[in-house]
């Protein structure tokens, strides 16, 4: 990633605290704002407010299709398997 020059205005007593928070957490400054910076959603990202299917997406091969899913189901479950919401 490339890095980039910024240049802000904070009240000072703002500056003081997060130059003393820094110091005491063995960081800097910079990557101070660039950590929280990162913490920002991201609009057009449908996950953003879903941190469990975050976790969980990928964990399943793209090429298992709804049908393969369904198939597990029942022959975990049975005729108890739940349903995908999909027919």
């Amino acid at each position: 990633m490339e890095n980039t020059k910024l240049t802000i205005r904070v009240p000072r007593k703002v500056l003081e605290r997060a130059k003393e928070y820094a110091r005491e957490h063995q960081t800097s400054l910079t990557r101070l704002v660039s950590e929280y910076l990162q913490q920002l959603p991201v609009e057009n990202d449908p996950l953003v407010d879903a941190p469990t299917v975050q976790r969980l997406s990928g964990l399943v091969s793209p090429d298992v299709s709804i049908e393969d899913y369904q198939q597990y189901l029942e022959e975990k479950y049975g005729n108890q398997a739940p349903s995908t919401g999909r027919s």
